[in-house]
């Protein structure tokens, strides 16, 4: 079995879901800004990070990946902010409090935790903008403590989960400095 210590980005993981449990409380009004730094799964090379700023009503994301095949891959927030597995599986499945069909993010019914997908250039960089009215920072949406995953494959919004097939990246999402 390996160490935890073996992997650091597991301790980041466990530091920032205990911080996120233990000072949400403490917080004297709503975060507007997280962030989930993200490491390579599976055994890939991807890694990122993924911003959350919250704009009014809705929460803006921004992700930026390298390490990626060209093309399209599936991109979720999943319900556990838990990426000690070597392939993620720990981080559960698609984040959906609400109980909804899988979807794209501008469909009319997606989960909570769908945001489409990234689109990797031919040197494996991808970016991707959206804007969610899904995504919380506290509340039964809240996405604090949630894992972020990507996957080596395009989501083609088939049920229940799309397809992606396995997990490149994970990450936990944690409270940012705004």
């Amino acid at each position: 079995m390996k160490s935890i210590t073996s992997k650091p980005f597991h301790v980041v993981a466990l530091v920032a879901i205990a911080l996120t449990l233990t000072l949400g409380s403490a917080f004297a009004q709503e975060p507007t800004k997280a962030i989930a730094v993200l490491y390579p799964a599976s055994g890939s090379q991807v890694k990122g990070t993924v911003t959350f700023t919250k704009t009014g009503d809705t929460v803006q994301v921004v992700a930026e990946i390298t390490g990626l095949t060209p093309g399209k891959h599936a991109f979720h927030i999943h319900e556990f902010g838990d990426c000690s597995a070597a392939d993620a599986a720990t981080a559960g499945t698609h984040y959906n409090p609400t109980h909804k069909p899988h979807g794209a993010p501008d469909g009319a019914e997606q989960h909570v935790g769908d945001m489409g997908n990234l689109e990797a250039d031919s040197t494996g960089k991808a970016r991707l903008e959206l804007k969610s009215k899904l995504l919380k920072f506290s509340g039964e949406n809240s996405i604090l403590g949630r894992g972020v995953i990507v996957h080596e494959k395009v989501d083609d919004w088939s049920q229940p989960v799309g397809n992606a097939g396995g997990r490149v990246a994970c990450g936990v999402v944690g409270v940012a400095k705004p």
